[in-house]
Parts: structure tokens; C-alpha cells; sequence
């Protein structure tokens, strides 16, 4: 497959220190948001289109080691090296709850219903906190060998939990209901990526140097790929035909999911790429760096048009083209003071 050109993306400082993770919230009647989580402790809220600042969540004490959105992106969670997850209204950028771990909390993630916290971390047990109400003792999901738990997702509509360590290969798949683990999908080195698609059909892995694709429904290892240099985070494209992935050499790559051929090289950032992510209609990608710094970057060049979920990517960016004012509204009352530089 023939290259393509390289691409200015769109740039967004304001982190001091570097970005750990990143998160899309769904489409929304407003558009659709980014979160960033930083060791600089401060994780910000975007315009997930354009890459705008739009606040600061301002209350750890510690790295900020994940975050994420709901799906109707009105709340926030945060994982953080100061022993605690911390949920915040989205709005006005105020804290809801915090909970308090017994170590560094490293993943966080909200029930598709949101009705439920996910979190997991060096304490080396996943913890479910119910929401609606959250002074209650959280439900404890304990395996051996115990492990410090890297990255946690919800699946099945909340029925399953897959997390992944530091320590061992492999990702664990958990019936919540029996609060066990019933398998396990194999992987040589520990995985630091793990992503289920919008559509809930796949799931995408990064460990080492290889990026693997997964049947969400059966388990079966659909797609496995050796990539140039060891990679950190890696994405599918909502309609699966392509996947990014960004690593150790400051490069995030465009893959072809079918072929695993290289089809765009991205040179940009000056530091390893620790997070890739699609924005949910896929017209954009963003990634995040040992530099400190965002970048936003087109899925295709100029008038090209690709499939997502049926609707031309080139349509599906106008569907959701967010005005300044919807905008506006969105963040009305969002009262974090701008810091210094900390806009794009």
C-alpha cells in the first residue's frame, strides 16, 4: 500500500510533565470530548475535535495515571498516584467523590451504564464502586498470582472485566457476576494496552512488540501483528480497517488491518508515545507523550473519504462539527482558573 504524505497535526500543550493516557468521550449533542491524564497531576478536558482546552480538574497530589468519560461525557474519573480515583462533574469541573486505595490506583473506568467505577492499580485487586451509592464498601475482585493491575475495561455490558498486569503477559477475563477469572488471553509480554471496540466486536492488545486483535465474543485471536520497534498503545479504527500504534520511537504509526502494512508514519512528537487513541467516528487520532504534549491527527488527507460504520468519514466530521457556542454551553460555569499555557 502506497504511503502517504506526512501530516501537520494539530498540537495541544499545557501538560508540564508527561501524558500517560488518553480517552474519547462518545459522540454527544454537543460534539465529543478528550481527556488527558498527566504526571503532572492535572488532568484537562478538550474539545475532542479541535483539541481546545477546556478545563483543568484540579485536586491530586500525585500523577494522574488514567482518566476517562462517561458515556454522555457529564462526569470524569481520575486514577492517581496519591492513593485514591476521584469522579468529577464535567461541567463545572467540580470533585463528586473520592475514593480512597491502599496504593497507587493506575486505571479507572466507567460501567457502559455509568452507573459504576472501575479501578485497579499496585494494590493488585480491582475494585467496583457503585455510584449511586458511593459511601458503600466497593466490590473486590481478587485472582493469584496476585499482580499489580496495569489497565482494566468494562465488556458485555458490564457483565465481563478484562485487566492486564504489569508483572505477568496476558489479559484476564472476569465474570462479575461469579467474580472470578474464567480465561485468560495470551500474550508473551505484559500487556500495556488494552481497548474494545465501539461496536464491542473486537478487542485490541499491545504488548512488546506485537499488537493483537481478539474476538470479544468467543476470545479467539482474530489478527497478530510484529511491529518495527516495542510498542505501548495501540487502536482499531471504529470500522476496523485500520489501527494506529505508538511506542519507543516517538513515531505513531497508521496501519492496514488486514495486511498489518504500514500505510503513514507520523514524526512529530520528541519523547515515547505512551498513549494512541481513534476519536469515536474515527476521522481523527489522538496521541500522547513523554514530551508533555497532544497531538491530533487526520485519519485521511484532504477530499479521501473513508467508511465509518457506513457514513463517509468527510460526512460523519460535519454530523459532528462542534459550534463555539455549543461549546460554550457545554463548559458554561466550569470554573477551574486557565492556568498559564495551559490552553493549545
Amino acid at each position: 500500500m502506497e504511503k502517504r504524505k506526512a501530516q501537520v497535526p494539530l498540537v495541544c500543550h499545557g501538560h508540564s510533565r508527561p501524558i500517560v493516557d488518553l480517552s474519547y468521550s462518545p459522540i454527544t449533542p454537543d460534539g465529543f470530548f478528550l481527556v488527558s491524564a498527566s504526571k503532572d497531576g492535572k488532568p484537562m478536558l478538550r474539545n475532542g475535535e479541535t483539541g481546545d482546552w477546556i478545563g483543568t480538574f484540579d485536586g491530586h497530589k500525585g500523577a494522574v495515571w488514567a482518566a476517562c468519560l462517561d458515556t454522555p461525557a457529564m462526569r470524569c474519573a481520575t486514577a492517581s498516584a496519591d492513593f485514591s480515583a476521584r469522579v468529577w462533574d464535567a461541567l463545572t469541573g467540580d470533585e463528586l467523590y473520592s475514593f480512597e486505595h491502599k496504593h497507587i490506583v493506575r486505571t479507572c473506568a466507567f460501567s457502559e451504564s455509568t452507573t459504576h467505577l472501575l479501578t485497579g492499580g499496585a494494590e493488585k485487586v480491582l475494585r467496583i464502586f457503585d455510584l449511586a451509592r458511593p459511601d458503600a464498601p466497593p466490590t473486590l475482585l481478587e485472582s493469584k498470582p496476585e499482580t499489580p493491575i496495569r489497565a482494566a475495561v468494562w465488556h458485555h455490558s458490564d457483565q465481563t472485566i478484562l485487566s492486564s498486569s504489569n508483572d505477568i503477559g496476558g489479559v484476564r477475563v472476569w465474570d462479575v457476576r461469579t467474580k472470578s477469572v474464567v480465561r485468560t488471553l495470551d500474550t508473551k509480554s505484559s500487556c500495556t494496552s488494552v481497548e474494545v471496540s465501539r461496536d464491542g466486536r473486537y478487542i485490541t492488545t499491545a504488548d512488546g512488540n506485537t499488537v493483537k486483535f481478539w474476538d470479544a465474543n468467543h476470545f479467539g485471536l482474530v489478527k497478530s501483528y510484529s511491529m518495527p520497534r516495542p510498542v505501548e498503545s495501540a487502536s482499531l479504527f471504529p470500522s476496523r480497517g485500520k489501527f494506529i500504534a505508538g511506542g519507543d520511537d516517538m513515531w505513531v504509526r497508521l496501519f492496514d488491518f488486514d495486511t498489518g502494512d504500514e500505510i503513514e508514519c507520523n514524526k512529530g512528537h520528541h519523547g515515547p508515545v505512551h498513549c494512541v487513541r481513534f476519536s469515536p467516528g474515527g476521522e481523527s487520532y489522538a496521541s500522547g507523550s513523554e514530551d508533555g504534549t497532544i497531538r491530533i491527527w487526520k485519519t485521511v488527507n484532504g477530499n479521501d473519504e473513508a467508511e465509518v460504520g457506513g457514513v463517509a468519514e468527510g460526512a460523519a466530521a460535519n454530523q459532528i462539527k462542534v459550534r463555539v457556542n455549543e461549546v460554550a454551553r457545554k463548559v458554561q460555569g466550569f470554573h477551574i482558573a486557565q492556568e498559564d499555557g495551559a490552553h493549545s
